[in-house]
């Protein structure tokens, strides 16, 4: 089943009434992360996971948001995660290591406490680039994290 779908599940909104999801946004480009945050928000709802069971923490940059997820996992309060942000190629180096770190932390966060963490960071030439995908990237985030969180489900509840 695939991100597409999953929409089509009804069982996947009943299933995701009980989750509960951090989600943590950059503030730097901050229109275009709330352009992400508006769509998650929107495709979570559709999924059947209620507003208030949705937790947002905002952060300055996309250095900052691996941290933070991390607090969060380590707080085993949410079932799923999202990280969502925009990183624009400047003229320097910059872009690369503000990517490839940010991407890295979100990725060793899921792996160390076994949480899905959907990776909403976008990363573009230019701001347009980034308008143009910042409302189906925070769509599929919402659906990526919510189907790991009911995928893994049922191992979590075997550790338990």
């Amino acid at each position: 089943m695939g991100i597409r779908d999953m929409a089509e599940d009804s069982s996947m909104s009943m299933k995701s009434q009980d989750l509960l999801v951090g989600i943590v946004m950059s503030r730097f480009n901050r229109d275009i992360g709330e352009a992400i945050l508006s769509s998650c928000n929107k495709a979570l709802l559709q999924l059947g996971v209620p507003a208030e069971h949705c937790s947002l923490e905002t952060v300055p940059g996309a250095l900052e948001i691996p941290l933070m997820l991390d607090a969060m996992a380590r707080s085993g309060r949410f079932d799923a995660l999202i990280a969502i942000g925009s990183v624009i190629r400047g003229e320097t180096y910059h872009f690369e290591l503000v990517c490839n770190e940010s991407a890295r932390g979100i990725g060793e966060v899921a792996l160390t406490y076994g949480i899905p963490v959907a990776n909403a960071v976008l990363t573009t030439n230019d701001r347009q680039q980034a308008q143009a995908r910042s409302s189906e990237k925070g769509h599929d985030a919402a659906y990526v994290a919510i189907e790991m969180a009911l995928r893994l489900k049922p191992y979590q509840e075997l550790k338990d």
